[in-house]
């Protein structure tokens, strides 16, 4: 059901109050999504299963005992990748691989590498 023309101009003034009284947060409410939180705890999630991967993989010449405490970190980092993947959701996934497919690697590559020829450039050229 869309807002009618009294609910947007009410709304629409809250706006321009928080903008004046703290632009920090409005800042921060407009570029944050309903994902991004879940994302952030999905990369955190990902690095720390890398971490106990290698020490695990690197304990394992010390002692088997301390091998499997990195196995267990490995476990726990993949039960907290789980949880945010499922709350994430289908809706969450499309959105962050189209925003990937908009800004893919060789973009950023070909971007850089043409950042780094103006720099170096000759001025007389």
């Amino acid at each position: 059901m869309p807002l009618s023309e009294q609910e947007q101009q009410i709304l629409s003034e809250i706006e321009s109050q928080l903008q004046e009284t703290d632009p920090d947060l409005a800042h921060q409410v407009s570029s944050t999504t309903v994902y991004s939180d879940a994302f952030g705890k999905l990369r955190w999630g990902i690095v720390g299963f890398i971490v106990a991967l290698i020490a695990s993989v690197l304990l394992l010449s010390v002692s088997f005992v301390l091998a499997f405490v990195g196995f267990l970190g490995m476990f726990g980092a993949a039960l907290y990748i789980e949880r945010n993947v499922r709350r994430v959701g289908r809706a969450g996934m499309h959105e962050a691989t189209a925003a990937m497919k908009k800004t893919s690697w060789r973009d950023y590559l070909d971007n850089a590498g043409n950042k780094a020829r103006e720099r170096f450039q000759r001025e007389d050229e």
